[in-house]
């Protein structure tokens, strides 16, 4: 059956009469379906108003009735819920990634790689850079290479090939891009990075953490236009997925300009949250701080918000081991005994500037995967606090996977919010590199969920696409939340089951919470009388299937602000 969103003129219908009141006249009914309001007395209703983008009125559907509307979609019992926030995406890199770059999977074996890139190399014979990836965490750990170099020079010595890792901390080059970028045998390892030699003290062409960033510089970046039609295309395929907020968790300076510009073309079927990127690496002097804020003030529109600043700790707790870690890694051929890993900020100068970006007004993200960053952060907001008063932002660390006992209640105490990535709570490549490195009977204990919602602290929740995830499907993440198992039934077991929340929460953490990561829990993230209407009506009713089944959730249609931004097919709801 074809769906039907036609006009249905005002004055052919008796409920869209003269008679009816200007105030009753509306744009839209949503009736007949199932609709989970996430807040609010009763839970659940059968239909919707909307009008002007948002919500007038909601009840059952003969209430609905008695509104004259230009357009009305029966829903057939179909389940609908507000649109999914991710708090936690690089929008940008994704749609770049998908656009231009050469791509394999994280679970991709040499040959697979090598041949991928091949026909990239071949399709692109005057490109200068052969840019893409993602290799696994533990690549390099599965798979015996000599010379990770010489396997690139195997593809191309004339193109530069650079790819990054399933977490976007780490590197993989060949030879042309070691000379494009001047580093040989000599070339000291950068602060917070390491530039991986052979026993010949060559490098082998993995570069770990700012080692990789050398190329930022060098690898011309994509044109203003290319930029807006990533930007466009993460849109679409976020919305497909049900997506209709999101958070840029550390955009560079072409992001913002990107989303702006698509926004005031008419473009932007989202809210969108840039988080203004700080360097990443050690760093000793101060921020500068009116920088941030002519960013802030100069890409700011209708649904591009960007009173958000993202400042990096740590690294990643996998095979690479430069997450911040209380406790000392296991042991392996390059770090040896009793390393911790390394803070890219010293303690002082993390609360110097966290202190000041909290009194200008910035809701500040941490990237904080150890447990020892995760207290650092901790402690600085804490100073922020003393200092400033309660300034009323909740900020956010982001990964931390590990947390001391200790410092759970300190989240509640201090209104900070964990920003949890539930697409990776369960065996899976990237998490059996963490618990290798980690070790012991704390390396599965991951992502303190229930803990900290029954401590009274906040949860918010990202996909990191395109990091670390195929892709930003929030419904694998929502059952990987619940159950804490592989939602695709690949890998057997769980991931510290004890933590797992109701579906009522997790379904709270993925709007309503994850809408105050955006500050815009008083316009989105439930469906509420005079909140926007983003809506999100699905194949399936999540209360009525088991858990397993949650993860092959398909959504049918997506509205943002009331207009229809996606929908799954022609013929899977009839008027």
């Amino acid at each position: 059956m074809k769906i039907l969103l036609s006009v249905i003129c005002l004055l052919l219908l008796t409920s869209c009469s003269k008679e009816v009141p200007s105030e009753r006249l509306v744009d839209l009914v949503l009736t007949n379906g199932k609709i989970y309001t996430v807040e609010g007395q009763s839970k659940w209703v059968e239909a919707v108003a909307i009008k002007d983008g948002r919500y007038v009125a909601m009840g059952d559907s003969k209430e609905m009735e008695a509104f004259g509307r230009a357009e009305t979609i029966d829903l057939q019992g179909r389940m609908a819920m507000p649109g999914i926030n991710d708090v936690h995406v690089h929008p940008l890199w994704g749609g770049v990634k998908v656009l231009y770059e050469c791509s394999f999977p994280f679970t991709a074996a040499p040959k697979q790689i090598k041949t991928t890139l091949s026909g990239c190399a071949a399709a692109r014979p005057d490109a200068v850079w052969i840019r893409g990836g993602q290799w696994g965490s533990d690549f390099f750990t599965d798979y015996k290479i000599d010379s990770p170099r010489e396997f690139l020079d195997e593809v191309s010595t004339t193109q530069a090939i650079y790819l990054a890792d399933d977490s976007g901390h780490n590197a993989w080059v060949n030879t042309k891009a070691l000379e494009l970028a001047g580093i040989d045998g000599n070339t000291p390892d950068p602060e917070g990075g390491i530039i991986k030699r052979d026993s010949l003290g060559r490098p082998t062409g993995v570069l770990i953490e700012t080692a990789g960033r050398l190329y930022d510089a060098i690898i011309p970046p994509p044109t203003d236009d290319e930029n807006v039609a990533a930007a466009k295309k993460s849109v679409e395929i976020l919305n497909a997925f049900g997506i209709t907020g999101m958070k840029d968790a550390g955009a560079f300076r072409n992001a913002p300009k990107a989303y702006n510009t698509l926004d005031r073309n008419g473009g932007l079927s989202m809210h969108v949250a840039i988080c203004l990127r700080t360097a990443y690496g050690k760093r000793e002097g101060a921020l500068d701080f009116a920088s941030l804020e002519s960013e802030r003030d100069q890409y700011v529109s209708t649904n591009v918000h960007t009173n958000f600043v993202k400042l990096f700790l740590d690294g990643v707790p996998t095979s690479a081991r430069t997450a911040a870690m209380l406790k000392p890694y296991v042991a392996d051929e390059v770090h040896g005994e009793g390393f911790t890993g390394e803070l890219h900020l010293a303690p002082n100068r993390l609360r110097e500037d966290v202190i000041e970006l909290d009194r200008r007004g910035f809701t500040i993200k941490m990237h904080a995967a150890g447990d020892r960053s995760v207290r650092v952060g901790l402690d600085a907001i804490q100073a922020a606090r003393e200092i400033n008063g309660n300034s009323g932002l909740r900020h956010e660390l982001a990964h931390a996977g590990y947390i001391d006992p200790s410092d759970i209640p300190r989240f509640g105490r201090l209104n900070v919010a964990a920003d949890f990535s539930p697409y990776l709570w369960h065996p899976s490549p990237i998490i059996e590199s963490v618990v290798s490195a980690v070790g012991g009977k704390r390396a599965k204990q991951y992502w303190a969920t229930r803990d900290l919602i029954d401590s009274g602290g906040s949860v918010s929740i990202g996909s990191d696409w395109p990091a670390a995830v195929p892709d930003a499907n929030p419904w694998s993440g929502l059952a990987a939340l619940v159950t804490r198992a592989d939602p695709y039934g690949s890998t057997p077991g769980t991931l510290w089951l004890e933590q797992a929340v109701t579906l009522q929460e997790a379904i709270s953490i993925f709007t309503l919470s994850s809408a105050v990561g955006l500050k815009l829990e008083g316009q989105t993230g439930s469906v509420s009388k005079g909140k926007f209407a983003d809506l999100i009506v699905l194949d399936r009713n999540l209360f009525e299937i088991p858990p397993d089944d949650i993860a092959g959730t398909q959504v049918e249609l997506t509205f943002f602000k009331g207009q229809l931004v996606y929908e799954h097919t022609e013929d899977q709801i009839s008027q």
